[in-house]
């Protein structure tokens, strides 16, 4: 029989990426070469994914659909059943697509990679976690769908932990590890709960079978996907493992992990929500959009005070999780009242926000992990004057930066502008508390945008603006030509994603008929797709093409200005003034430090900062000839909550500590006294 192309190269895709832990294996001992192969095989891998995804959902809805079935030779009692639905296709676009830009980045990369480890071990964990990721996304059944679940967790943890010589990457891998498996835990639960009422572990059998479950049982299960799904995203307050695994983690793989591996817990909350329970109750959208909110909000604030460039986008990684969510909840919100357009709308930001996620940050990460190689250090107060030394890498480091500040002409200020539609239909929600929150997210979106501009000032003007403030930063050499490659894939994604906004949501319509029975980008475009519009006459249209069109035609302007006003008079160059000193030096410059204090002190409460000034002097105050600042930052939920938790487990276990006596006997009695506490009450 023959098979469809979508079908040849999905399957293409998943061998590839098989392949490339094969053969990155194979090359353990020749580094250059596992390099190549081990991250050449997933980036061809990944071009085959994102040409069978785009084919899926280029085909429309009732397209035929991808579905193998196949039993594992080591479990014959299971069929495992892989599927491709609207769904999984447009988050396989997502995976791809950033897989692709990393892994090209990665065949440079590698070679600073050599000195923490095993670059062919690196590549094979690599194409474990690819592989892993798209099997989650493919999965029609329970057991295929936990068991990638698990593989992703176990290849992120290794990853993560591919510098383990450094206790502070021990330290991040364990915390991720136990987080994962928590996720997983109430994944698990959830599932099993579902399983009961389905009698079924096929995902076509558990479409909508929340509406043959007693309410509790369907709010329980939703409250444990949340929980689940929400610390593999990263919500608010269960991203404690977000920021600490970032840093350590080689920047190629932190790419990935905030590109897309995150975004496993926004499909798991997506599917299980909008295919899986049926129609939500008010609540669960709520809840959603609230956590949301305060993750967005919260994101950026942390993101504000980072010197550590990694941490900084690891936090924006909250962020804009939480600006997802909001798009997710309010469409869950408006479906419980009946909206299904309006939910329609806010599920296109939801999902438009996530491909623009994957790209702008992976972007970032990419940027930073060159700059990283360059000048071998996480402080952004170390850097500086980087544009002049790698002037491409600067400029991709800035199309992210303006993307993730929601700017036009780019794709994260189309996904906003989407979700600002959603929210500001609130005014006219049946429900006060709705009226209420709603636009209220609103607001906080946009205090979240104009905190993000301001980061993003803050990162890119200390890290490649100014005079370099070390000698590694005074020598930093551009980027290597793979890695510019690599980026540049991600730059053009993202000038297209924001110039294109109405292809984009037509490729979006067999998602929205699938979760909610609708389409929209007839109704969300005009003049042949060149402008996107909203559902009401209360809000207005964009064309972030014309934008573009209208700046290139005033582009003359201010020239032609400048040559009138100017052609009778003489031009001199010049130093810059330097308010009368001998010389500008990098100790005068504005640091990340300086530049964030304002915010700071607004938000002291949150914060709760604390400085350490020492002055030395040498015959009165007033005249110091050295001054030492140093500013701290608690992270609150890690100082009330997660530290506190953390000493009562450590006391607990030194109390437990006592059973383990070294006595075979006392573990033979252990072990009968469970075995007759199952028999009795595991009935």
């Amino acid at each position: 029989m023959k098979l469809p192309l979508e079908n040849l190269l999905l399957l293409g895709s998943l061998a590839g990426y098989a392949a490339g832990v094969v053969l990155a294996l194979l090359c353990v001992r020749r580094e250059r070469l596992a390099a190549l192969v081990g991250f050449g095989a997933p980036a061809l891998a990944a071009l085959a994914g994102l040409v069978a995804a785009l084919r899926l959902l280029l085909g429309g809805v009732g397209a035929p659909l991808p579905r193998f079935e196949f039993i594992p030779p080591l479990f014959p009692f299971l069929t495992l059943t892989v599927r491709v639905d609207a769904l999984g296709a447009f988050f396989l676009v997502v995976s791809s697509l950033a897989g692709l830009a990393i892994s090209i980045y990665s065949i440079g990369a590698a070679k600073g990679l050599a000195g923490r480890g095993n670059v062919g071990v690196l590549a094979a964990l690599f194409n474990a976690l690819l592989l892993a990721t798209a099997l989650v996304f493919m999965a029609g059944d329970l057991w295929l769908f936990l068991g990638a679940w698990e593989l992703m967790a176990l290849t992120a943890y290794g990853l993560v932990s591919f510098a383990h010589e450094q206790p502070e990457t021990r330290r991040a891998g364990v915390l991720y590890f136990i987080m994962s498996h928590l996720d997983a835990a109430c994944v698990v639960l959830g599932l099993l709960l579902l399983f009961q009422a389905s009698g079924s572990t096929s995902f076509d059998s558990l479409h909508a079978i929340g509406g043959h479950m007693a309410p509790g049982k369907r709010d329980a299960a939703f409250v444990l996907f949340l929980l689940g799904f929400g610390i593999k995203a990263g919500i608010v307050p269960l991203h404690i493992w977000l920021p600490a695994a970032h840093p350590v983690a080689p920047s190629n793989v932190s790419a990935f992990m905030s590109g897309v591996l995150i975004k496993s817990g926004i499909y798991g909350l997506i599917r299980v929500s909008f295919d899986f329970l049926g129609t939500p109750p008010g609540w669960w959208g709520m809840t959603v959009l609230v956590i949301g909110t305060v993750s967005a909000v919260l994101g950026v604030l942390y993101a504000l005070m980072e010197h550590d460039l990694k941490r900084l986008l690891a936090y924006h990684s909250i962020e804009n999780i939480g600006i997802i969510l909001m798009g997710v909840g309010t469409s869950l919100l408006f479906l419980h009242s009946g909206h299904t357009a309006l939910a329609t709308l806010a599920l296109i930001a939801g999902l438009y926000h996530t491909i623009n996620h994957a790209t702008f940050k992976g972007l970032l990460f990419l940027g930073a992990g060159a700059v990283l190689h360059a000048t071998h250090t996480h402080n952004m107060e170390e850097m500086g004057g980087l544009a002049k030394r790698m002037p491409q890498t600067a400029f991709c480091f800035l199309i992210g930066a303006v993307a993730i500040s929601a700017l036009p002409p780019l794709n994260g200020f189309v996904s906003e502008w989407l979700t600002y539609q959603s929210l500001l239909q609130g005014f006219d929600a049946s429900q006060s508390l709705e009226r209420l929150v709603l636009p209220l997210s609103g607001a906080m979106l946009a205090l979240t945008g104009a905190l993000a501009a301001a980061c993003f000032v803050k990162a890119y003007g200390v890290t490649f603006l100014a005079q370099p403030r070390s000698e590694a930063a005074a020598h930093a050499q551009e980027a290597g030509p793979m890695l510019r490659f690599g980026m540049a894939v991600l730059v053009v994604a993202c000038v297209l994603l924001g110039l294109f906004p109405t292809t984009v949501i037509r490729l979006l319509d067999p998602v929205t008929q699938l979760l909610t029975g609708q389409q929209l980008s007839g109704q969300l475009s005009l003049a042949n797709g060149l402008v996107l519009t909203s559902l009401t006459e209360k809000t207005g249209t964009i064309s972030t093409l014309g934008l573009v069109l209208l700046a290139i035609g005033l582009l003359p302007i201010p020239f032609v200005l400048r040559w009138v006003l100017a052609r009778n008079t003489r031009t001199r160059r010049a130093p810059t003034w330097d308010c009368g000193l001998r010389g500008l030096t990098p100790q005068m410059e504005y640091t990340a430090t300086g530049f964030s204090k304002p915010i700071r002190m607004i938000f002291k409460a949150l914060f709760l900062p604390r400085r350490d000034v020492q002055r030395e002097y040498d015959f009165s105050p007033h005249f110091a000839t050295k001054l030492q600042f140093e500013s701290h930052v608690e992270e609150v939920f890690e100082s009330h909550f997660y530290r506190p938790v953390r000493l009562q487990i450590l006391r607990a276990s030194r109390r437990i500590r006592t059973l383990q006596a070294g006595s075979i006997h006392a573990y033979l009695l252990y072990m009968f006294v469970t075995l007759v506490a199952l028999l009795l009450f595991a009935r």
